[in-house]
C-alpha cells in the first residue's frame, strides 16, 4: 500500500511564517514522495469562529492561495474542502460514541488553546476538535501527518481512537504516525511562546517586502541590549530564533557577535529582513499568477474535493461493514 498523507489547517486566517517552518514546508517536500491529502478545514474553523461563519469564508481562497504559493502542486496533492465531505462527519459522529470526555479535557492542546481564548466553559465542537481531526485523516487512511510540535497530542489521540475502532469492529483503519518539522514551534514577533494569527504576533506568507522589513523592525528583542556593544543573550531573542530558521548557515555568527556585543539589534534585523524576503519572493510570484485566474483556483478545489470523496465512500462502506451497519447490502 501507498503511504498517504493527510495535513490541512483550520481556515480561520492567512497563514504565516510558522505554519511554514512547522508544516507547510515538510508538506511541499512530501508530496513528490507519498500521495498527499491536503485538507482546507472550514468546519473545525467553526470550533472558534462559529459566531462569523462569512469570515471562513472569506478565507477559503487565501488559504488555499497559500498552499499554492508555498508550492503545493495540484497535480501531485489532492486539494479538498472539509465540509463537502459529509463522511467526515459521519465517522466522526461514530469515534464520538466511544471516546471519553475526560480524555478530550486532558488533551494538553485544548486545555492550552482554552486558556489562549479565554474559554471559561468550554463548547461541544471545540471540546470535540481532536475527534474530528481523527476522522479527517482515517477517512482516506492516511499514515503519515505533517505537524506542528502543538499538534502531536492530537495524532496521539487519533492513533488511540484508531485502535479502540479497531478492537471494538474490524481493523479496517489505519493508525496514523506524526511527522514534525525542523523547526516545530516558531516564536512570536513579541517573543510569545509561538507565531499565532490571534495573538497577532505573525509575519504572513502574504506580506510584502514592505510589510516584512516593518515588523521585523518592530520586533522585540533582548531587552537588556540597549547599546549595540551591550553583552547580548540571544537564546531569549526571537529574531535569532529566525536567524536560526531561514539563516541556517550564518545563525552561528549572529550567536556569536550578539554574545560578544559585536553587531546592533538593527543590523541583525536587516540581515533576517533579507532572509525572509528571500525565501517569501518567489511565493509572491507563484500567488500573482493564481490571484490572476482565480477560475482555475475554484477548479482545483472542486477537482480535489471530488477525488477527496470517492475515497471517503471506500473508506466509510467498510466502516459501515465493520459496524454491522450495513443494513441493505445485498
Amino acid at each position: 500500500m501507498t503511504e498517504r498523507i493527510l495535513t490541512g489547517d483550520r481556515i480561520t486566517g492567512k497563514l504565516h511564517l510558522g505554519h511554514y517552518v512547522g508544516s507547510l514546508k515538510n508538506r511541499v517536500e512530501l508530496q513528490h514522495q507519498y500521495e498527499t491529502y491536503l485538507l482546507l478545514a472550514d468546519v473545525q474553523a467553526l470550533t472558534t469562529h462559529f459566531e462569523n461563519p462569512v469570515l471562513i469564508k472569506e478565507n477559503l481562497h487565501n488559504v488555499a492561495l497559500d498552499y499554492l504559493a508555498v508550492g503545493m502542486n495540484p497535480d501531485k496533492a489532492t486539494i479538498f474542502i472539509q465540509s463537502l465531505i459529509p463522511e467526515i462527519a459521519e465517522l466522526a459522529t461514530y469515534f464520538s460514541m466511544f471516546v471519553t470526555v475526560n480524555s478530550l479535557r486532558h488533551n494538553p492542546t485544548i486545555k492550552a488553546e482554552a486558556v489562549e481564548r479565554g474559554f471559561q466553559d468550554m463548547y461541544y465542537g471545540f471540546l470535540g476538535y481532536p475527534v474530528s481531526q481523527a476522522a479527517d485523516i482515517t477517512f482516506c487512511k492516511a499514515t503519515l501527518v505533517p505537524v506542528g510540535e502543538d499538534q502531536v497530542p492530537h495524532i496521539e489521540q487519533t492513533r488511540r481512537i484508531v485502535r479502540r475502532f479497531n478492537q471494538l469492529y474490524k481493523p479496517v483503519l489505519v493508525e496514523p504516525r506524526a511527522l514534525v518539522g525542523e523547526v516545530p514551534r516558531l516564536v512570536g514577533l513579541d517573543g510569545n511562546n509561538k507565531m499565532s494569527k490571534s495573538l497577532g504576533n505573525a509575519i504572513h506568507l502574504d506580506s510584502s517586502a514592505e510589510e516584512v522589513r516593518e515588523k521585523i523592525k518592530k520586533a522585540t528583542t533582548d531587552p537588556a541590549r540597549i547599546h549595540k556593544t551591550d553583552i547580548g543573550n540571544p537564546e531569549i531573542c526571537p529574531v535569532y530564533a529566525y536567524h536560526q530558521a531561514f539563516r541556517e548557515e550564518g545563525s552561528d555568527e549572529i550567536y556569536e557577535s550578539c554574545k560578544k556585543g559585536q553587531i546592533g539589534c538593527a543590523e541583525c534585523k536587516q540581515k533576517i529582513t533579507h532572509a525572509i524576503n528571500d525565501l517569501l519572493e518567489p511565493m509572491r510570484e507563484r500567488r500573482i499568477v493564481y490571484q490572476n485566474n482565480p477560475q482555475r483556483v475554484d477548479e482545483i478545489l472542486m477537482s480535489g474535493t471530488e477525488k477527496a470523496r470517492l475515497a471517503a465512500k471506500v473508506t466509510m462502506q467498510e466502516v459501515r461493514e465493520a459496524m454491522s451497519m450495513n443494513y441493505f447490502k445485498k
